[in-house]
């Protein structure tokens, strides 16, 4: 303990505001302490013994008090016991001391029936020194778990944070579980109650890693801890793992299932961190269902968290339902326009949809405090529930010893009818000489020795049970019991499998129903800027250089929210990036200003500036990432006088032409031509760029718009996070162009194309994505629940924006295979019908049946019984590739491409107009 304060006192702070001018005079050396601090012990014993505090010729307000003595020594028997003996569960049994007073308590109140939980509140207070509010809270704990205890009343609810009723209304008692895997009183350490009047385990002898089933939380002085709970299969599985000496893995599960992200959970010990997220699906269009919430979380305070993200325009919501009774559903219904998946990365980011949990091992082992990870804790529990397996199975065998030794003994004695010469003697100790003696023919046939207390059994047997004993039933008695110890002796030879099978046992008893809630996967970060609701308006007075929200009566620039940035370029050809403000200046003479994103690496600048006031003009295309905010940078060489002469913002990297004029000097031939920026290579924004000439430019018109002159972008589909990215994990779906879209079905029979977003969510239930080839037909085989008859059909995408379902909508209908080859082959295995086995039939489904409507039900495949249709290799074609098309912006409406027209007057000044 005295090392483990060292480790967690915080450091000491000064708290003390004026200044000592004389630190010398003010320091006491150890001596001075010392007899300062007895000085003080015996104020102290006057004030208890009734004197004043100080003496009364001393001012009050003069005298310094030193904190010693009991106060000193009694803090650090206060941690103690806190730690100990309140807050941190023990290693051994995974109870704190309260929880393991209720379960005591319950054994002793078992009879089969419930009890009122006041009663088992008030008989649990006979061991623990507190009040009854914390056994009642304690207890409704361990019943909400729903492992220990069998509860009947209202107990709360943990999904909407419903606390239980009062005690006196609700009932309890003790599990089939907990009376299998708790007590064994003949093998458990006893100890005695607080006021020495009753015995009380110190440690009940729980034989399953019950601390990582449960979980265990608490704070006490200096520590804390913070086990999450983990699933019971899964500990089971472990445990026979630990003992077969395999490797094993594992994690939390949680009662409110949801969705985890345990890839940092750094096996349960302090600096891990568990995000856990509620799952968030996709009711219709304008309406969101949240159905599992995240741990450390109800509904109320996830709703809560909700409206607060709305008040304060992080998120936009219409209203919230919350439905939730046995199982959690809320409604969240959205706006008209709202995107649902932008929102549901915008609750995440912004709610308490997603949390973070951060685990820390703490266990009380031997009287102290211990950190470790919860694979240590499962070992240590695995290897306590062997020896105390072990210390049942020899308790067992020692009794079976007992009973055989006596039924041997009992049948000897009356077999040679010894009870009959017990008149012959008066006291005991001469009938135990004789009896000792006509037993000695037969000691080697005994397990241990023959003592008094057997002798004395023998001669207090019943004359009624001697005339009526039975010498074949007594062997067949004895026989049992030796095979009993037999098998007894087996298991202790064979430990380990016995456990094994222990174990086993456990699981196929008890494991039904307790399946894995929480879903694991990997998460994607969310960035925060991408999803926040852009709810205020940006403005800017490109002339006196400043923007901001406030600024409603200037230029309207674009929608933002109060955590975006910005980026400004200026016509002396310097940039900066700066945070959403009510009002900023950056400089005067603003070119072009947007909602900056840091991860845009499409947006393309195209732009021309003149090197100083008499320099020549050059060209460059360049895109920025990567700034310090609030710096400016310079994008020409920094000489006095330079000015940008054409520039344009370009979000899918398009490349216009230009037509160049320059003013008449000298003997210039040539003073018009055209400039194509697609000539020009990308680089970074400090580039110098290409001469375009070393003659004064008259005047810049825009001739022709470009097309984007970045290649298609590929994109691939992460399966263990289910997001689309650009980052090359998880599978290639292919190269897209601005329009090209995706192919998305589900088992359920919807079909649908997107454009690829990164934010898109998709289906838990989706079975085909692929790059949408809008002239490649789509072909399904399904089951018609109204005519019982399976059908295929084939067809094409009607309309590209919207979700349609291809097979009927009968409630037993169902698709059983789906297919986007040109040419695919199916085998249909038929069902044995009296006997008769009919031939698997292979099917070309282009030959069956031509492309129709995605609303034709199709041709009916066969009228025999079906045991199973199998998708075979589809036979091969050649794809006539059409002329390539033009790719256009990936999202037009937000093309934001600023073209000037650029004139010099007679003295040299520049007018720049927007065309």
């Amino acid at each position: 303990m005295k090392d483990e304060e060292e480790n967690i006192n915080p450091e000491e702070e000064n708290t003390d505001n004026t200044e000592n001018t004389n630190s010398e005079d003010n320091s006491i050396d150890d001596n001075q302490e010392d007899e300062l601090s007895e000085e003080i012990i015996e104020v102290e014993a006057k004030h208890f013994e009734g004197e004043h505090f100080y003496d009364h010729d001393e001012n009050p307000e003069d005298t310094i008090t030193k904190v010693t003595g009991m106060y000193k020594d009694w803090f650090l028997d206060y941690a103690s016991y806190v730690i100990l003996e309140r807050a941190v569960p023990a290693i051994e049994d995974g109870f704190k001391p309260v929880q393991r007073r209720i379960m005591h308590s319950l054994k002793e109140l078992d009879d089969g029936r419930y009890n009122k939980v006041a009663n088992v509140v008030g008989h649990t207070m006979q061991y623990h020194p507190h009040g009854d509010a914390s056994i009642g809270d304690a207890m409704v704990q361990i019943g909400q778990r729903e492992l220990l205890i069998d509860c009947q009343g209202n107990w709360g609810n943990i999904l909407t944070g419903d606390s239980a009723a009062a005690s006196r209304y609700i009932e309890a008692r003790l599990s089939k579980f907990a009376l299998e895997v708790l007590y064994s009183p003949k093998i458990t350490d006893w100890g005695v109650s607080y006021d020495g009047r009753r015995a009380e385990p110190n440690n009940l002898p729980v034989k399953f890693p019950l601390l990582l089933a449960s979980g265990a939380e608490g704070i006490a002085v200096g520590l804390s801890t913070k086990v999450l709970p983990h699933n019971f299969i899964e500990l089971i599985d472990a445990s026979i793992k630990i003992l077969k000496g395999k490797p094993f893995t594992i994690y939390p599960d949680f009662q409110t299932a949801g969705i985890a992200d345990v890839s940092n959970y750094n096996d349960g010990m302090r600096g891990g961190r568990v995000r856990v997220r509620a799952k968030i699906s996709q009711l219709d269009k304008q309406t969101l269902v949240i159905t599992q919430i995240p741990f450390s979380t109800n509904t109320s305070t996830l709703i809560d968290s909700i409206l607060k993200a709305n008040e304060k325009g992080k998120i936009k919501i219409k209203k919230i339902e919350d439905n939730t009774a046995a199982e959690v559903e809320i409604l969240i219904h959205l706006f008209p326009g709202v995107s649902p998946d932008k929102s549901i990365d915008a609750l995440y980011a912004f709610t308490a949809c997603e949390t973070s949990v951060a685990p820390l091992g703490c266990v009380i082992g031997d009287n102290k405090p211990m950190f470790i990870g919860v694979s240590e804790m499962l070992k240590i529990s695995t290897d306590r529930t062997v020896q105390l397996l072990k210390s049942e199975l020899e308790i067992q065998l020692e009794e079976l010893k007992t009973k055989w030794h006596f039924s041997t003994l009992e049948k000897i004695f009356i077999r040679e009818e010894m009870y009959i010469d017990f008149k012959l003697y008066s006291d005991r100790e001469t009938l135990y000489e004789y009896l000792y003696k006509r037993f000695e023919p037969f000691k080697k046939s005994f397990v241990r020795d023959i003592v008094d207390e057997d002798l004395q059994k023998l001669t207090q047997i019943p004359m009624i049970r001697i005339t009526r004993f039975d010498s074949d039933k007594a062997d067949d008695f004895i026989s049992k019991l030796e095979d009993e110890m037999k098998e007894v002796q087996h298991h202790l030879d064979n430990l380990i499998d016995f456990a094994i099978d222990y174990f086993a046992k456990l699981k196929e008893k008890y494991g039904k129903g307790r399946e894995r809630q929480t879903e694991l996967r990997s998460f994607d970060t969310i960035e925060a800027t991408k999803v926040v609701l852009r709810n205020t308006k940006l403005y800017v007075n490109k002339e006196e250089g400043f923007f901001g929200t406030g600024l409603k009566k200037d230029e309207y620039v674009a929608d933002c929210s109060d955590i975006d940035d910005v980026i400004v370029f200026l016509r002396d050809g310097r940039m900066m990036i700066a945070k959403v403000d009510d009002k900023k200046f950056v400089g005067k003479d603003i070119i072009h200003i947007a909602v900056f994103d840091k991860n845009d690496k499409r947006t393309i600048y195209n732009m021309m500036y003149r090197d100083g006031k008499n320099g020549s003009t050059f060209i460059k295309r360049f895109n920025v990432s990567g700034v310090t905010r609030d710096k400016f940078y310079d994008l020409t060489q920094e000489k006095p006088g330079s000015q940008v002469l054409y520039f344009s913002a370009n979000p899918n990297g398009e490349a216009e032409v230009v037509t160049i004029l320059l003013r008449q000097v000298g003997s210039i031939k040539k003073l018009k031509w055209d400039q194509d920026f697609s000539d020009i290579a990308i680089k970074g924004r400090a580039s110098k760029g290409n001469t375009v000439s070393k003659y004064p430019i008259k005047k810049i018109e825009l001739k022709e718009k470009g097309i984007s002159t970045l290649r298609p972008r590929k994109i691939w589909f992460d399966e263990t996070v289910h997001r689309l990215n650009v980052d090359g994990r998880g599978e290639l779906l292919g190269e897209f162009k601005p329009n090209d879209r995706l192919l998305i079905a589900n088992q359920s029979g919807k079909i649908k194309t997107i454009i690829p977003e990164l934010t898109t969510h998709f289906d838990e239930d989706m079975i085909v994505m692929e790059k949408w080839n809008p002239k490649k037909p789509i072909s399904a085989i399904y089951y018609d629940g109204e005519k019982d008859r399976y059908f295929v059909k084939r067809f094409l995408i009607e309309n590209e924006n919207k979700e349609e379902i291809f097979i009927t909508e009968h409630d037993k209908s169902q698709l059983e295979i789906i297919s986007t080859d040109w040419l695919p082959m199916a085998e249909v295995v038929y069902a044995k019908v009296k006997g008769v086995q009919k031939d698997n039939q292979i099917v070309n489904l282009d030959e069956f049946i031509t492309v129709k409507g995605i609303k034709a039900l199709g041709n009916q495949l066969t009228t025999d019984k079906i045991k199973q249709i199998n998708m075979l290799e589809p036979l091969p074609y050649e794809e006539v590739l059409d002329e390539p098309e033009i790719p256009t912006s990936e999202e037009n409406e937000s093309k934001d491409i600023q073209d000037f027209n650029i004139e010099l007057d007679d003295d040299g000044q520049i007018t720049l107009s927007l065309e």
